[in-house]
């Protein structure tokens, strides 16, 4: 008998029985849009105390809020069969993307990774590929026997690395490692034997010391400065100090909203982006962080559940790639801020300030939600 097995439901005659709610004829999950709701209202009111109170800002947030939700509603309402027979198209549009930045993309902060559309808006592609990573690997997995062969993961790697070495050279690392870890959780989703997991993991650490050297010279800091923030505490390391500080004096129940003194007093930078928690930790302490860490976990759960309830291979490894893409970036920059991690620059999702990020977040969850209201009765 084959080893293989398909990860999908047989495509044969079979009744289905499901009780459809408002929710399922609106194509939206209550459960989702309400934590997605109590999230973004949690965050906004952070972000108020790390902008100093600047309603300009908060309403600027509370538009992009407005723009993202609206285009999770209208991602919910296409059936995940159209994701499918879009992702080969979607991925090459999103490479081809990418290849232009190269040649016409502006600089912002030392970095070539923005499109402008002329008279209109400045974007990023690499933002497009978080989610069309893993909705290539998931299509190119949805017709293949399941746990997947070698030759099918070596090229699962090639898809998912030309388009992180694009993001790589603009420079942009800590994207390019975003990406690679949602094509990665698919290929840990799809099965992926633990003796690849475990040689890919000691290859990784091997080829480590090689890697030093092709880094740009503001990457080896950021390294260098996770090890020994008080190396240059006045450069590279003043970030991650007073985030710590911050974090630190906040205590159990914190100093009160809008009393912090790191950030209002401008010793912590990027306090409404990338450091944001630092701000939630000294204002709220820790029953604040507690409390938005339980509405993340809440969230990522509900996520776990559509995942698990997907009717075929592809719905179930996107939504489940989704998902654990959410809690990496969850992951990520609370181990930056709390200096366990280097700073990659990675915003704290649903709650730093920008736009680009929260689209992408949004989208995803729409997708998340079509995959678990489209759902098939076969009779």
């Amino acid at each position: 008998m084959s080893r293989d097995f398909v990860r999908r439901l047989p495509d044969s005659n079979f009744v289905f029985e499901r009780t459809a709610g408002i929710g399922d004829k609106l194509h939206v999950d209550v459960i989702t849009v309400v934590l997605l709701l109590l999230i973004s209202a949690y965050g906004l009111l952070i972000l108020y105390s790390a902008v100093g109170q600047d309603q300009n800002a908060l309403m600027s947030q509370v538009i992009k809020l407005g723009v993202a939700t609206t285009v999770m509603f209208v991602m919910a309402q296409i059936p995940p069969f159209v994701y499918m027979r879009l992702a080969p198209w979607l991925y090459l549009m999103g490479v081809g993307l990418l290849v232009a930045t190269y040649f016409f993309g502006y600089e912002a902060n030392g970095s070539k990774r923005w499109l402008r559309v002329p008279g209109l808006f400045g974007f990023q592609p690499s933002e497009i590929m978080k989610l069309v990573i893993p909705m290539i690997l998931a299509w190119y997995f949805h017709e293949r026997h399941l746990p997947p062969k070698n030759k099918h993961v070596f090229w699962a790697l090639v898809m998912m690395l030309v388009p992180a070495t694009l993001i790589f050279l603009q420079p942009d690392l800590g994207t390019a490692i975003m990406i690679c870890a949602s094509g990665a959780l698919v290929l840990l989703l799809a099965g992926l034997s633990w003796n690849l997991i475990f040689g890919a993991a000691g290859a990784v650490v091997l080829a480590a010391p090689a890697f030093w050297f092709v880094l740009r010279p503001h990457q080896k800091d950021r390294i260098m400065t996770l090890f020994d923030p008080e190396r240059d505490p006045l450069g590279t390391g003043w970030n991650i100090i007073q985030s710590k500080t911050a974090i630190g004096s906040g205590g159990l129940s914190g100093k009160g909203l809008f009393q912090g003194t790191q950030s209002h007093l401008d010793f912590l930078p990027e306090s409404h982006t990338d450091f944001i928690i630092a701000v939630l930790a000294e204002e709220m302490g820790m029953v604040g962080v507690v409390t938005l860490l339980i509405l993340y976990i809440l969230l990522m759960g509900r996520g776990t559940i559509i995942a698990i309830q997907g009717q075929d291979t592809f719905g179930r490894l996107l939504a489940g790639s989704i998902t654990f893409t959410f809690f990496v970036y969850v992951f990520v920059n609370i181990g930056m801020v709390s200096g366990i991690l280097p700073v990659v620059g990675v915003p704290l999702p649903l709650v730093s300030f920008g736009g680009t990020s929260i689209l992408t977040l949004f989208a995803g969850f729409g997708i998340l939600m079509s995959i678990h209201t489209h759902r098939r009765i076969m009779l």
